[in-house]
């Protein structure tokens, strides 16, 4: 058996039924796809799988759509290949998922880009939002994507309108890499505005889907499609959503699939991040930098930053340096004995932290008192 005949076989197999289908993989583990595409073709099949595949099986058209993927520079990724991402999907094999309509692994995946599926799905995130993004989600959502890239983290998402394409944008300024996961065949770009975004993504990135060429984008295609951007990044980072929602159902993949899920907080009043804030009541990650993201996704012993923090005249002080300090008048002067009631300290315990004090041009001394040289900010 060849491995042109595999490939035809797989090929085919992705298109007679509707993705995800269980009989198809099930067949398929038992008997390999050139022998499952034969099966189903002949309609030697159980009634299930024969009734899933009446409308196709007699439509081959896997040379032709083998051909448009080569003229496009692209390849169908399957189970056979070194770059299936084994670890990522065998996700699917849990109880959680299962239970879900559709959580199945795909067949096979046309792809179309340099990036390596089954590197990228070593170390990746998703990004998804709203398409009806507003200024601050748009913001946070580039900020996030653009830090991600920075620390050679790929960034999965769905081309859409919104969130998406802002997070995809950004990766691409920044020259990290992206996946675009589409709901349709890999030449229906949609939707149409982000044709020219999407063909930057496959020449630098990755373009996948597991519907055949010519396939066109449904509702239930984007739902379905939302597991493969779940399942192929450790982590799913929820920006914008509305409480249902298309980031909302990739959320629950990530979930059902044993993935972190993430989420950006926004304002109470935003009917935009309401979705957000649900995910955030049920358990999900608060995160608002991309190190904490990084923390989430990277390698063992691999922690954000300390966040920085604004700095203050009396940080550096020790307990007594700021009770002396402390117990200096607004205005007017004070005596070491009169500090001493104020602070609660020993007379002779002042005179050190005062010492300190003025060092650090906190205080300074008239006439045998003390006074603040300057209050801080």
């Amino acid at each position: 058996m060849t491995d042109a005949a595999r490939t035809l076989a797989w090929a085919y197999l992705s298109r007679v039924a509707e993705p995800p289908c269980d009989e198809i993989a099930t067949l398929v583990g038992d008997v390999g796809p050139v022998d499952t595409a034969h099966r189903v073709a002949a309609g030697e099949v159980s009634d299930a799988l024969r009734k899933r595949t009446a409308a196709r099986r007699d439509i081959n058209a896997a040379e032709a759509d083998l051909a448009l993927l080569r003229r496009r520079g692209g390849r169908l990724i399957t189970p056979d290949d070194d770059e299936w991402p084994t670890l990522a999907f065998a996700a699917f094999g849990g109880s959680a998922v299962r239970e879900r309509p559709h959580g199945r692994a795909p067949i096979a995946l046309w792809a179309i880009g340099p990036a390596r599926l089954d590197e990228v799905a070593e170390r990746a995130a998703a990004i998804v939002g709203t398409r009806a993004a507003s200024g601050y989600g748009e913001h946070v959502a580039a900020d996030l994507a653009a830090g991600l890239a920075e620390q050679d983290v790929a960034v999965v998402s769905g081309g859409a309108y919104g969130i998406d394409g802002v997070a995809h944008r950004a990766v691409l300024a920044g020259e990290g890499q992206t996946v675009a996961v589409l709901a349709g065949g890999i030449d229906v770009l949609y939707p149409a505005g982000h044709s020219s975004l999407l063909h930057r993504i496959g020449n630098s990135g990755l373009l996948l889907t597991e519907y055949p060429p010519g396939v066109r984008p449904a509702r239930h295609r984007f739902l379905t499609r939302n597991r493969l951007v779940a399942a192929l990044a450790t982590a799913t980072v929820v920006v914008e959503a509305g409480v249902r929602s298309g980031a909302a159902n990739t959320a629950a993949w990530a979930r059902a699939l044993g993935r972190v899920v993430c989420a950006v907080p926004g304002p109470v009043t935003s009917a935009s991040s309401m979705g957000c804030h649900t995910l955030l009541r049920g358990g999900a990650e608060l995160v608002t930098r991309a190190e904490e993201i990084v923390e989430l996704v990277g390698r063992a012993g691999e922690f954000a930053d300390e966040e920085p923090r604004p700095v203050g005249p009396l940080d550096g002080l020790s307990d007594p340096e700021k009770q002396v300090y402390e117990a200096l008048p607004a205005r007017g002067v004070r005596s070491a004995d009169e500090i001493a009631v104020a602070s609660g300290l020993a007379p002779t315990a002042v005179l050190g932290p005062l010492a300190m004090l003025e060092i650090a041009g906190l205080v300074r001394r008239e006439d045998g008192c003390w006074r603040l040289a300057r209050r801080p900010a």
